[in-house]
């Protein structure tokens, strides 16, 4: 059996980390990321026994039915990833419906609403209101782009929690927001 060379294993190894630290990237961001081709990273996730992004996605994926906060399909984007009560992820992918038609840019209400709904998912409690939030827009997103957003718990006190939620594109923040939601335990 041939030995792996030096640089096949760096590669691997960053591959891992990569994944690791974000498993929501795909063969073609990893590939631009590595300097190789998109068929050099299938064939090394094949040999590292690494799942295609779906397939990554599904596993990350915790399940809807845990947040008391919203109905299902009231969360802006897709929700890969939440523990209630303290932090949770969501991708949303930005379409044609979504851009100013004039430059292909993402309308900034968009990802506003993924970031609040994503807030707002993470509160343990049946109706979460968003009480204030302060926004920063960091970078412009393109059609196609895929912003993955989390959100985190920060500080609570009585019913009223502060949530952190800063949006990304590949590894460019473009999002940051500062949430303050409250938590209501009987519907309004």
């Amino acid at each position: 059996m041939a030995r792996k060379s030096t640089a096949k294993l760096q590669r691997h190894q960053k591959l891992t980390t990569y994944i690791k630290t974000n498993p929501f990237l795909t063969d073609e961001e990893l590939a631009e990321l590595l300097g190789v081709s998109v068929q050099t990273i299938r064939l090394d996730r094949l040999e590292l026994r690494i799942p295609e992004y779906r397939e990554r996605l599904k596993h990350v994926a915790k399940g809807e039915t845990l947040v008391k906060s919203l109905s299902h399909g009231e969360l802006v984007g897709e929700l890969v990833d939440i523990e209630v009560g303290k932090a949770g992820s969501s991708i949303l992918t930005i379409t044609k419906d979504m851009v100013f038609k004039k430059n292909l840019l993402a309308r900034g209400h968009h990802l506003f609403a993924q970031a609040n709904s994503l807030a707002v998912a993470i509160i343990d409690a049946v109706v979460a209101l968003t009480g204030n939030a302060k926004v920063s827009f960091r970078q412009p997103v393109k059609r196609g782009d895929r912003v993955l957003a989390r959100a985190s718990i920060t500080g609570s006190r009585e019913n009223r929690y502060k949530v952190a939620v800063i949006s990304k594109v590949k590894d460019k923040v473009v999002f940051e927001g500062q949430f303050t939601v409250f938590a209501m335990e009987e519907e309004v």
